[in-house]
């Protein structure tokens, strides 16, 4: 079956500075694949290559290609790649603080997104609007939508920004980091709904984010980054169960868990490598405490793991 979304191999390059090195992950209609990753993995910049925005900041991909519903989005003109985004492929912005226009009221920054993927008039787009800011559970949504962005809490503004990724009817929803400025109930109501759209809805969902305990909440598949490469993807039951990757099982550690020991919340040391000075060999080797002489001067390259892959030269006896 086609994939609605497809990255196989892609890499990407700003400059002379090489960022994503091949990376290949799948979303199919009617599921949730998390992008997890501590900052600087390389998430954003993979939404980015699914959207074809890499030219906004300098980019560009170097090798692999983009498939969407089977089309390949480095043949499509700039035209049909703006048409595909915001009809077919919807975006939730990392900071709902700062992603809604200020001098314009909340209404009116919703409608647009209909009226110009839908072509519906003015009246019928506000119809629209209404209905999708009450499927969001907003309370009293006429009066909502003449608010302006200032008058509205941080999880509200992510929910208008939610109801302006799914005004154009989308097919796929890219969700980058959708709860990070958000506080824990909150973040809790807004993975609720877009749990609940994937399934009421059929659409797709990328969720990307920094938070395992949110992969394991909402995601049905999880790939997991880190500088700029995949390291493993599978299925989120399986890969909770027994993690094949040093720095899955890191990250799944870093997950709170109830009647904890004080103090014994564990973190992963050091930081992820600046793309001007990757490591050698596997880039995650500076942190791990299972590294060898040949995880310092080999790449591992992608090999199958149960129902996903893996990227260590150790996965056999890490799992």
């Amino acid at each position: 079956m086609t994939a609605l979304l497809d990255l196989a191999s892609v890499s990407v390059s700003i400059g002379s500075a090489p960022l994503l090195d091949s990376i290949s992950l799948r979303v199919d209609r009617g599921q949730i694949v998390g992008l997890v990753g501590e900052s600087g993995s390389g998430k954003s910049l993979t939404a980015m290559a699914a959207m074809g925005l890499l030219p906004l900041i300098g980019g560009r991909v170097t090798g692999g290609n983009v498939r969407f519903d089977g089309q390949d989005m480095a043949l499509m003109t700039d035209t049909q790649r703006r048409v595909l985004r915001g009809r077919r492929i919807g975006f939730v912005t990392q900071n709902p603080m700062t992603a809604l226009d200020p001098v314009q009221r909340i209404g009116e920054q919703v409608d647009v997104v209909s009226r110009l993927h839908l072509g519906l008039p003015q009246a019928a787009a506000r119809v629209r609007t209404l209905d999708l800011l009450t499927q969001l559970r907003i309370p009293d949504a006429a009066s909502v939508a003449e608010a302006w962005p200032h008058q509205l809490s941080g999880g509200m503004k992510q929910r208008i920004v939610i109801a302006m990724a799914l005004a154009g009817e989308p097919d796929l929803i890219i969700a980058d980091e959708p709860t990070t400025a958000l506080d824990v109930t909150v973040q809790a109501q807004i993975i609720q709904i877009l749990g609940a759209l994937v399934r009421d809805r059929g659409l797709a969902l990328l969720l990307i984010t920094h938070d395992m305990g949110v992969v394991a909440q909402v995601c049905d598949r999880v790939a997991v980054l880190y500088a700029g490469r995949l390291a493993e993807e599978g299925p989120v039951s399986d890969i909770f169960a027994a993690p094949a990757h040093p720095y899955t099982s890191a990250l799944i550690g870093c997950i709170p868990q109830d009647g904890m020991a004080q103090g014994s919340l564990r973190g992963i040391p050091g930081a992820v490598p600046s793309a001007l000075a990757m490591p050698p060999g596997c880039r995650f080797h500076p942190r791990c405490e299972r590294a060898s002489d040949l995880c310092r001067t080999v790449v591992p390259a992608p090999e199958s793991c149960g129902q996903g892959t893996v990227a260590c030269h150790h996965a056999g006896v890490i799992a």
